[in-house]
C-alpha cells in the first residue's frame, strides 16, 4: 500500500511539474505562421511573435509561441512577410496633406496640362487665391520653363501661384506678382527673378519666391488638422510608421502638440524645426522636447541651396546644359556660410541635431566643411546632409571622418535620371545619386522620398534603391547600377537606419523584445520575389504599438 502512495505521490508531482512547465502567459496579441524579419543585428527571421503593452515581448518559433502564449487577438499571417513599421527618413508631412487640398499638378506632361487641371480646381473654388504644386517641365515634350501668359489670360484679376515639384521654384500671375510686389530689375540673395526679352515670366527660384509666399493667405488650424489626419492616414495605408517631418514653423509644431495631446494625431514624428530664428529663440530656450511616445522635436532644419531640376542647386563648375547654349550658371547658396556656421554653433552647444539639405557638389562641400568644423571629429551628433545628391569623390570621406549621416531619396535618382546627364555633364553626373559610396562611409544611408516632391509609397524607394529604376516605368534602364544597394540594406534603411538617424533606434526601426510593436504586413517576400513580381508588391496590414492601423486583408 505504501508503495502504490508513493507512486501516485510521484504521478501527481509529475503532472503538477509539467503543468507549471507549459504555463500559459497572457499576452495581447500573437501573430503566427509568418516570415518574420526582425531586421536586428542578425538579421534574424521568427515565424511568430507575442505583443503586450504595444511592445514585443517574444519572437521565435511558431511552437515556442504558440505553446507558451495565449492572446485574445491571433493573427494567421498565412506565411507572408513581416516587416518592421517601415519609416521614412525624409518627408513633409504637413505640406503633403495640404497639397491635397490644392490643385495637384503632378504627374502633367505639359504646361497645357497644368492649365486644364487648374482650371477645374477653380470652378470647385471660385473665389481667392489659386494655389497648386507639382510641376515639373522636365517631364513636358517642351522642357522650357512656363511663362504666365496663359495664366494671366485665364485669371487676370485672381492671385495664382503655383510651386514646381522640388518646391524650389513656383510661377505666379502678374495678379500675384502685382499684390507681391515683385520687379524685373530685383536681385535677390540665393534666388532669380527669371527673364525673358527683359520682362519677368512670372517663374521665380528660391529665394524669390519669399515675396509671393509671404502673402499667401494662411492656412486655417481646421485646415491644417484635416491635412495633418489626412496625411496620417495615407501614410499608414502605405505601411509608414513614422516619419522624419523636415521642417515646421513653430505655430505648426504647437497645433501637432496639441493634437497628440488630444490623441487624435498618432503617426510617429520626427519633428525638425525650420531655420527661423523665432524657432530658434523658442526652442532654444525650451529644449528639445523627446517625452512624448509619438513625436519628438530635437532637430533643425536648414537649406544650402535648391534643387537640381529648377538649376539652383550650387555647383562647382557650370551646369552643362546651359554652358551648351551659351549661358553660364553654377546655381547659387541660399544663405552666407558665417551665418550658417553661427547657427550650428548655436545647436552644438544645445544638444539639437542638425539637418541640411544640400543637392549640388559646390553646397555639399560647405557643408561638409562646415560640419567639419563644429563637430571636430568622432561624434555621436548624428549631423545630417539631406539629399547629397552630388557630392564631389574628395569629399565623400568626411561623411565618415566626422559621423555625417547621409539622408537620401532613392525615387530622386531614378525621377532624375532622364535628365540628370544633360544638367551635370558625362563627368560629374557619375558623382551624382552615390547611395552605396554614401553607405560605406559609416555603414549606413537613411532612405525616405521627400514626399510630396515625390511619391507616398515607400515599396518605390526600396525598388529605386535596389533596382535604380523606377517601379512604374517598365520601359526605364538602370541608372548607375553600380550604385544599387542590396535587397537587405534598402530594408535597413527603409527600419533601423532611420531609426539611429532620428535618435530612436532603441524604440523603432527592430522587431525586438521590449520594441514597439510597429509592423507591416506584405502581401509578398521582398528578399526573394523577381523584380516583375515586385512591381505589384503591396502592404496588407499596419500596425503601430500593436494596434492595427490599416487593413486590406480579405477574411
Amino acid at each position: 500500500m505504501k508503495i502504490l502512495k508513493s507512486i501516485l505521490f510521484l504521478l501527481i508531482l509529475v503532472v503538477a511539474m509539467s503543468c507549471d512547465h507549459f504555463k500559459v502567459v497572457q499576452v495581447d496579441m500573437i501573430v503566427h505562421n509568418a516570415v518574420i524579419y526582425q531586421v536586428d543585428d542578425a538579421f534574424s527571421k521568427s515565424e511568430a511573435m507575442a505583443i503586450k503593452d504595444g511592445k514585443v515581448v517574444a519572437l521565435g518559433t511558431e511552437r515556442e509561441i504558440m505553446n507558451e502564449y495565449d492572446a485574445p487577438v491571433i493573427i494567421d499571417a498565412e506565411k507572408k512577410m513581416i516587416l518592421p513599421g517601415l519609416i521614412d527618413g525624409h518627408a513633409h508631412f504637413l505640406a503633403y496633406g495640404l497639397l491635397l487640398q490644392d490643385a495637384d499638378l503632378k504627374g502633367t506632361k505639359s504646361w497645357s496640362e497644368c492649365l486644364d487641371r487648374l482650371k477645374v480646381h477653380a470652378q470647385k473654388h471660385p473665389k481667392g487665391w489659386l494655389i497648386g504644386r507639382g510641376w515639373d517641365q522636365n517631364d513636358w515634350a517642351v522642357t522650357e520653363l512656363p511663362t504666365k501668359a496663359q495664366l494671366d489670360e485665364l485669371f487676370p484679376d485672381r492671385p495664382v501661384w503655383l510651386t514646381r515639384i522640388d518646391g524650389h521654384a513656383g510661377i505666379a500671375n502678374s495678379k500675384a506678382l502685382q499684390l507681391a510686389e515683385v520687379k524685373s530689375s530685383e536681385q535677390v540673395f540665393g534666388g532669380q527673378v527669371v527673364l525673358k526679352d527683359s520682362q519677368m515670366t512670372g517663374v521665380l527660384i528660391d529665394n524669390a519666391m519669399n515675396k509671393v509666399i509671404q502673402i499667401l493667405p494662411a492656412r486655417t488650424d481646421e485646415e491644417k488638422r484635416k491635412a495633418l489626419m489626412d496625411a496620417q492616414s495615407k501614410c499608414w495605408a502605405v505601411g509608414l510608421t513614422a516619419i522624419s517631418e523636415a521642417g515646421l514653423d513653430g505655430d505648426d509644431i504647437e497645433l501637432i502638440r496639441k493634437m497628440y495631446q488630444s490623441n487624435s494625431l498618432q503617426m510617429q514624428l520626427d519633428i525638425w524645426a525650420a531655420d527661423t530664428e523665432e524657432n530658434m529663440k523658442a526652442f532654444l530656450k525650451s529644449g528639445m522636447d523627446t517625452a512624448h511616445a509619438d513625436y519628438q522635436i530635437q532637430g533643425f532644419k536648414f537649406y544650402a541651396d535648391g534643387a537640381l531640376g529648377s538649376r539652383g542647386a550650387c555647383l562647382l563648375n557650370p551646369y552643362s546644359d546651359l554652358l551648351a547654349r551659351g549661358q553660364k550658371s553654377y546655381g547659387t547658396l541660399l544663405q552666407m556660410q558665417d551665418d550658417l556656421l553661427g547657427k550650428y554653433l548655436r545647436l552644438y552647444n544645445s544638444g539639437f541635431q542638425v539637418c541640411t539639405h544640400a543637392i549640388g557638389d559646390s553646397a555639399n562641400r560647405v557643408v561638409l566643411g562646415l560640419y567639419a568644423k563644429v563637430l571636430g571629429g568622432n561624434n555621436d551628433r548624428r549631423w545630417r546632409i539631406e539629399h547629397a545628391q552630388v557630392v564631389d569623390a574628395s569629399d565623400i570621406p568626411m561623411f565618415g571622418q566626422f559621423n555625417i549621416i547621409p539622408s537620401v531619396q532613392p525615387t530622386h535618382a531614378t525621377s532624375d535620371a532622364p535628365w540628370a546627364l544633360e544638367r551635370l555633364g558625362n563627368a560629374r553626373v557619375r558623382n551624382a545619386y552615390r547611395y552605396k559610396t554614401l553607405l560605406m562611409q559609416n555603414g549606413m544611408v537613411a532612405l525616405g522620398t521627400d514626399f510630396p516632391i515625390e511619391d507616398i509609397d515607400p515599396l518605390d524607394t526600396f525598388f529605386s534603391a535596389v533596382f535604380r529604376k523606377s517601379r512604374s516605368n517598365k520601359k526605364q534602364q538602370a541608372f548607375q547600377v553600380d550604385e544599387s544597394l542590396s535587397r537587405e540594406e534598402a530594408i535597413r534603411g527603409m527600419t533601423i537606419w532611420p531609426a539611429i538617424a532620428m535618435r530612436r533606434e532603441k524604440k523603432l526601426g527592430s522587431l525586438e523584445v521590449g520594441k514597439q510593436a510597429d509592423f507591416v504586413i506584405l502581401d509578398m517576400d521582398l528578399m526573394t520575389v523577381s523584380e516583375e513580381q515586385l512591381r505589384n508588391a503591396k502592404v496588407i496590414s499596419t500596425y503601430s504599438h500593436g494596434k492595427l492601423r490599416m487593413d486590406r486583408s480579405v477574411k
